[in-house]
């Protein structure tokens, strides 16, 4: 490999840390809001929670996702940010005057995934 082949390996290596230490992945627990037994609509296996990231006041969703209703919650369990995250939307801007620590929580169907974020 030559000398410009190897500069450029390594100026690409360190840029792509910087871009996905900027990106933090928020960690889902998913749970059931209709307690119903397996096999009536309800998969054998856990269902997998989304991939969701946070860069500073945006989050970012997988391209391939289903329709979510977003709810934001403050420390006292009150929502103070709600919202529709369409299948067809990668990015959902969050309100700037939000500052600490909140519960994230996505609903789809019958299934709550919820998280924490800190802004």
């Amino acid at each position: 490999m030559n000398k410009k082949k190897k500069l450029f390996a390594i100026l690409f290596a360190l840029l792509a840390g910087i871009v996905m230490q900027a990106r933090e992945l928020i960690i889902f627990s998913a749970s059931d809001i209709k307690e119903m037994p397996v096999g009536n609509g309800h998969p054998k296996s856990p269902i997998q929670p989304p991939t969701v990231y946070i860069e500073d006041y945006t989050l970012l969703f997988a391209v391939d996702h289903p329709d979510y209703i977003l709810n934001i919650m403050d420390e006292d369990g009150a929502v103070v940010y709600s919202t529709v995250v369409y299948s067809t939307q990668t990015q959902v801007v969050l309100p700037s005057t939000l500052t600490g620590d909140y519960e994230i929580q996505l609903v789809m169907g019958n299934w709550l995934f919820s998280g924490w974020i800190n802004l």
